[in-house]
């Protein structure tokens, strides 16, 4: 945030946004090749599991991060197991 926003009064982006836009960094990184294959999956991990466990606590095992390539596009697929409710 910078002190102009500060003072206009415009508020910090929200995590989700910040967490997208990383993605789509990523992703485009990726897509213009000049990234090595997938060697951002595991620091994307650990980063995922820092975030969330500043609101829930979560095993670090319970969150998997896959990238596959099926034809023309890709798929980032992220799986994360909650504990219950109880």
């Amino acid at each position: 945030m910078s002190l102009l926003s500060f003072f206009l009064g415009q508020k910090k982006p929200s995590t989700a946004g910040v967490a997208k836009e990383r993605l789509q960094i990523i992703l485009a990184h990726e897509r213009s090749g000049t990234g090595a294959s997938a060697d951002y999956l595991p620091q994307l991990q650990k980063e995922l599991v820092a975030v969330i466990s500043k609101y829930v606590k979560i095993d670090p095992d319970d969150i998997k991060v896959n990238l596959e390539r099926q034809d023309t596009f890709e798929v980032l697929e992220v799986k994360i197991e909650m504990p219950s409710a109880s």
